[in-house]
């Protein structure tokens, strides 16, 4: 493998503000081969990892991107702490029993939590943390929602798979019972998918 094929990988990595595919990097490496460019994202990985660096290059999103090692981790939340974009407990309750239960509607989220969650939800939609993903077929076609990208990508997550077991729930705020409660997700009430046609709105 060519070393600067390897270098230039890595400055896109670092240039990039999100998690970058393979095909995100053959969008801008158009003449050079996609198994080329998944051996110079396993090189690197490789790399970073023998050299011990606060940071590594992990799977995230989907993409490629570099993360700064858990273990140093309290320290960049200490430096981050006055930041207004910080979660409170309840939003990270909320936000916890949609990745666990998605899509689920409002409704059920209000009934495992016992409070209104419509500031919640907004809140989580404009943070861009959840997303829409239709309606349910029910009476008033209530909205469900789920997770995004950015969701994996705050959390660190290689896919929606790579949440935490419910034992771990606690470092997120969230009793495990609460998640526990019920064991298929809410929108299993009804057998079909939303219908395509279903035009998101904001959540009252």
């Amino acid at each position: 493998m060519a070393k600067s094929l390897k270098l230039i990988v890595e400055a896109l990595l670092f240039a990039s503000e999100k998690p970058m595919t393979p095909k995100d990097i053959q969008a801008v490496l158009t003449d050079t081969k996609p198994a080329d460019i998944a051996g110079a994202l396993r090189v690197l990985k490789y790399e970073y990892e023998a050299m011990g660096r606060s940071y590594s290059l992990q799977e995230v999103a989907g993409g490629y991107q570099f993360r700064t090692r858990s273990e140093f981790g309290a320290y960049v939340l200490k430096m981050m702490q006055a930041s207004p974009t910080r979660l409170s407990k309840a939003t990270m309750e909320t936000l916890a029993i949609i990745a666990y239960k998605q899509p689920i509607m409002r409704q059920e989220i209000e009934r495992i939590r016992g409070v209104d969650v419509g500031g919640i939800l907004r809140t989580l939609l404009e943070k861009d943390l959840i997303k829409i993903m239709g309606r349910e077929n029910l009476p008033g076609r209530p909205l469900v929602y789920g997770t995004t990208k950015k969701f994996l990508e705050v959390f660190d997550l290689k896919n929606i798979d790579s949440l935490p077991k419910l034992k771990e729930l606690k470092a997120l705020g969230v009793e495990e019972n609460d998640i526990q409660e019920q064991q298929q997700p809410a929108a299993e009430a009804s057998s079909e998918a939303p219908g395509p046609d279903s035009s998101p709105e904001p959540a009252n």
